[in-house]
């Protein structure tokens, strides 16, 4: 009779928590929604600010109307649904943020807290940092590139059909151009996200700054296949990718020496650290010894 109480009274706990994350889960959900219809009604000036980049670079080279053409008749309506979607993501994130934050905070210890808030708010500025910087900076320079590679056609008469030559002009769809806006904010948004990542993981012990520097070479290589997978193949937009994420991962080995010298003035202060115990130990010292004269030897 005890075991089965033991047994219900261990799974009352669970089931209160499964029940708290539904709630939470239904309130993100919503939220989501709400955010996605707002998104959804004025998906047409969103879609203006999203094709300012295009519109300045092909003015820059000459052009005077920078509209995207549909190439399916449902073009238009997934080109909402797509701008929703994210608009919708964006609005619902500092809601389904709370909601994460109240889900966990009670099972942490009030230094845990403290500890974990911070990365919880640095990681929505770090992405939005990150899709700015793309934004303005990157998907300019980008579509500037991509432009370049038109050239203008002559024009057709009776006496020059031999040294006629084509024209190549860009006709953009409107979901493919969003498709590559959003892969370039996205890409950028999540690449931003590095530093809080791993300064977290420095906290909880789980990486040291040691050890990053150590994989420097290997961070290297593996950037560069990144930068490869989530930009155009373009050698811009490739060498501005790497160039900004190593530079974070640089940035990140610097935060997690920090957290690493703060955890040891604290050990330091309450007497758990002590850098000298290992050389005032006698059988450290006879064993170096021995090892010295057998090297001699």
């Amino acid at each position: 009779m005890s075991l089965n109480n033991e047994m219900e009274d261990s799974s009352a706990p669970l089931i209160e928590h499964l029940a708290e994350l539904r709630q939470r889960l239904i309130y993100s959900v919503v939220g989501f929604l709400i955010g996605m219809i707002i998104c959804f009604t004025v998906w047409n000036p969103i879609f203006n600010f999203l094709t300012q980049p295009l519109c300045s670079a092909m003015a820059l080279k000459g052009h005077t109307d920078c509209g995207l053409i549909l190439i399916k008749l449902q073009e238009g309506f997934f080109v909402a649904i797509s701008i929703s979607l994210m608009g919708g993501l964006i609005l619902s994130f500092p809601l389904i943020s709370y909601q994460m934050w109240r889900f966990v905070a009670p099972g942490l210890y009030k230094s845990e807290k403290g500890a974990f808030l911070p990365f919880l708010l640095a990681s929505p500025f770090m992405f939005f940092l990150g899709a700015a910087f793309a934004f303005y900076v990157v998907t300019p320079l980008a579509f500037d590139f991509f432009l370049g590679f038109q050239q203008g056609g002559s024009v057709l008469t009776e006496d020059m059909t031999e040294n006629a030559t084509a024209g190549i002009a860009f006709q953009g769809s409107a979901q493919e151009y969003l498709s590559l806006t959003i892969k370039f904010i996205v890409a950028f948004g999540l690449c931003f996200q590095l530093p809080v990542l791993l300064t977290l993981m420095g906290k909880a012990g789980l990486v040291s700054s040691e050890g990053l520097g150590n994989v420097r070479k290997f961070a290297v290589v593996a950037i560069l296949v990144l930068a490869a997978l989530v930009t155009p193949p373009d050698v811009i937009t490739q060498v501005i990718l790497f160039t900004v994420v190593y530079g974070l991962y640089e940035v990140s080995i610097f935060l997690v020496r920090r957290v690493e010298r703060k955890r040891e003035e604290e050990l330091r202060a309450e007497g758990y650290y002590d850098d000298e115990q290992e050389f005032d130990d006698p059988l450290m010292k006879e064993f170096e010894e021995d090892d010295d004269k057998g090297s001699e030897k």
